[in-house]
Formats: C-alpha cells, sequence, structure tokens
C-alpha cells in the first residue's frame, strides 16, 4: 500500500509543515557537556585556558606578581636600612643559613664571624665563629626606616640575631647589606619598565595609529622618522640623551629624565606594528559605518579598532618592559643614568666594574641575577600572552 503524499499538481501552492513544539535556546545538540562548556565559553574565558596551558608562563606571571607586591613593602622585607654601614664588615662573604648544629635542631642561624686582615694583599679574611650561634629572628624589630618616605618604621621580616650580622648576599665596600640594597633597587628597576612602558604606548598607538588610518603626508613623514631613530645605535644615542641632563638636577627629575629616554626610544616599533594592523583594518565595513555616522577619527581608532588588536598590544608591552630594565640599567651601569642616593640595580652593579673587585668580591654581581630572572620572566609572560590572545588555534 502506497502511504506517500501525492505529488501535488502543477502551478499548485506547495504545503507547508510547521512544528508546534517549544524551542529550548538553551540546548546544544549532539553535544557532551564538555563540549558545550567549551563552545558557550567567553573570549576571555577561553584565552584563560588557553594560557594555563603554558606552564612557564603562568609560573613567570606569580614569579613578577611576588616581585611587584614586595617592591610596595621593601622597607619591610629588606633585613637592613638601604644606607645602613657595618663598618667592622666591609666586604664580608655572604653567610650561609644552618639549621642544625652540633647535631641538635636549632632552626635557621648563621654562625659569628672575626675578621682578619692580610697584611701581604691588604685583604680582609673573615673566620666562621663555630661557638657563636646567632638565630635568625623574624617580624622582629629592626633598623629604622620611613615606609614610602612617609611613615616611621622598625619592624622587619628578618633580622639578625641580637648584636649579630646577617649578610646573606655579604656586603659592598661601605660595609652595607648587599641584599637589602637589591630589595630597595627592585622598586626603581621594576617601575621605570612599567612607566617607561605607558609612555612609549602613549607615544605609538597615537602616532602609529594616525598614521595607519590616515596615511598621505603624515604616514611618510611618520616612516621616515622611524627610520632614521632606528638606523642610529642605541647606545650612543644612550649616551647622547643623557648627557643633555643638567647634573644640577634632583634624583627624581633623574628618574623621571631616564624613563622619557627609554619611552622615545621604544616606540618606534610599537608604532609601526599599530600602522600596519590599522591599514588593514580602516578598510573594513564597520569603519565605514561610524564613519558615515559622523564618528571623529579618534573615537574610531580608539574604540573600533584599537581594542581589536589589544591582546597585541598587551603580548607587546610584556616583550618591551624587560628593554625597558636593561636601558635602564645600561645607563646607570655606564654612570649617565641614576645617580645616588637613588638605588637601582643597575648602580648597584657600578660596585663590581672592576676586574680585581669582581677577583676579590664576586658576590657583588649578585645583582645581575634578578636582572636575568625579571627578563626570562617577561619573555616567558609574554609568550603565554601572545599564544593565548587568539585561543582557536
Amino acid at each position: 500500500m502506497n502511504t506517500h503524499s501525492p505529488l501535488p499538481a502543477p502551478g499548485a501552492p506547495l504545503q507547508h509543515y510547521v512544528s508546534t513544539a517549544p524551542i529550548d535556546l538553551q540546548s546544544v545538540e549532539a553535544m557532551t557537556p564538555e563540549q558545550s562548556k567549551v563552545f558557550q565559553a567567553s573570549q576571555l574565558r577561553l584565552m584563560w585556558w588557553k594560557f594555563r596551558m603554558h606552564r612557564l608562563a603562568v609560573i613567570s606571571g606569580i614569579f613578577l606578581a611576588a616581585l611587584y607586591f614586595g617592591i610596595l613593602i621593601c622597607e619591610f622585607l629588606a633585613p637592613y636600612n638601604l644606607h645602613t654601614r657595618n663598618m667592622d664588615y666591609i666586604y664580608s662573604p655572604p653567610q650561609q643559613v644552618h639549621l642544625f648544629h652540633n647535631g641538635q635542631l636549632v632552626g635557621p642561624f648563621v654562625y659569628g664571624r672575626q675578621m682578619t686582615l692580610d697584611m701581604d694583599t691588604l685583604k680582609r679574611n673573615y673566620i666562621e665563629n663555630q661557638d657563636d650561634v646567632q638565630r635568625i629572628r623574624f617580624f622582629c624589630k629592626g633598623d629604622s626606616y620611613q615606609f614610602w618616605g612617609l611613615i616611621e618604621g622598625d619592624r622587619h621580616f628578618v633580622c639578625p640575631a641580637e648584636n649579630g650580622q646577617l649578610f646573606l648576599a655579604g656586603t659592598d665596600r661601605l660595609g652595607r647589606d648587599v641584599l637589602s640594597r637589591i630589595i630597595y633597587g627592585a622598586r626603581i628597576s621594576l617601575t621605570i619598565g612599567l612607566v617607561g612602558i605607558s609612555f612609549s604606548f602613549l607615544l605609538g598607538i597615537v602616532i602609529g595609529g594616525l598614521a595607519g588610518y590616515h596615511g598621505g603626508i603624515f604616514d611618510l613623514i611618520v616612516q621616515r622618522i622611524i627610520e632614521v631613530l632606528q638606523s642610529i645605535p642605541s647606545i650612543p644615542l644612550w649616551l647622547a640623551l643623557a648627557a643633555i641632563m643638567p647634573i644640577t638636577w634632583s634624583p627624581i627629575l633623574i628618574y623621571f629624565g631616564i624613563t622619557v629616554i627609554l619611552g622615545l626610544l621604544d616606540w618606534t616599533g610599537l608604532a609601526r606594528a599599530v600602522r600596519s594592523k590599522l591599514l588593514a583594518l580602516r578598510e573594513e565595513d564597520y569603519v565605514l559605518a561610524a564613519q558615515l555616522m559622523g564618528a571623529r577619527s579618534s573615537r574610531i581608532i580608539g574604540r573600533h579598532l584599537i581594542p581589536g588588536f589589544m591582546s597585541h598590544l598587551i603580548a607587546t608591552a610584556t616583550i618591551s618592559i624587560p628593554g625597558m630594565i636593561l636601558g635602564e640599567t645600561a645607563l646607570s651601569f655606564l654612570g649617565l643614568g641614576l645617580r645616588a642616593p637613588i638605588t637601582s640595580w643597575g648602580i648597584l652593579l657600578t660596585e663590581a666594574r672592576s676586574v680585581s673587585v669582581i677577583a676579590f668580591y664576586p658576590w657583588l654581581l649578585l645583582p645581575m641575577l634578578p636582572v636575568i630572572l625579571v627578563i626570562l620572566a617577561f619573555n616567558f609572560l609574554g609568550d603565554g600572552l601572545r599564544d593565548a590572545a587568539d585561543p582557536y588555534k
């Protein structure tokens, strides 16, 4: 028996069937709960999942977050005040932390030291006194300081024993604790990268955005200026710009001067990247629609074009900050950057410019270690952010 409906006659209207079953907009057919979770996730959540897969980037982000939190309380973290001098322990090598003494658990402690002077080489030799056990104190009272130059305080996270010494990274030519100075120096070396990249991003986005959006003679002039700046070797240009700053300036003015110099030298690469992106995006239909509605160029660039590749800008920032930190370190090491009483990692490394100092007191090179770790952490973080910027790959 034929149950199929007969074909309609030629010219007759077609019969339509409409289902009256309710529609569930939340249902996703043929998908498991795990698949539904992924397909319905937001862009930011997908980026976070992709970023978590990059273990080195996650570890680097945690490490950098801890460092930047530490610069807020560096006075509390440092065992000594920045300017405290221990004249009886000049060029004292790093002390080793022990837990056991004569087979018994004593806790973290260091042995006391006695200094002898070698009359032939005039070198100070420090000998540990195994009978002088100096227990390390925590959350204790120590050298007084001014928290951010405003609030008086004397609490420290770690302190030496009463009438004892604690030089975990040794001391310099004035008997100052190197570890405390590294902790204080992080405040300048790490913040100069953030302030410098903010200035560089402002110039790069504004100049590159206008050149890429409008083009014409302005774009031609900007490209020639960028080519001239990028053709000049970095170190001579640093020296020339740093020499412009008067020696009568206060340390704070020099700090901001170095920041401006680093920003002026770093905006060219970002401006070219922004220009190339805007050259492609300005031809999109939504840009034409915004123009027809009377939107200004600044609004089109800021509200519609720049957010389209903001993830790329964030990744670029994490890679540019290490360059600024290295720039400040190089200028200060050459004696043309920051000057005392400001303390940065570059200034600390000036203590190790002599070969004889490096040979006899190698611990003065320890400020180079945080520089290397921060540079690597920013590079790993930048790789993770760049991969997470496009979670669909």
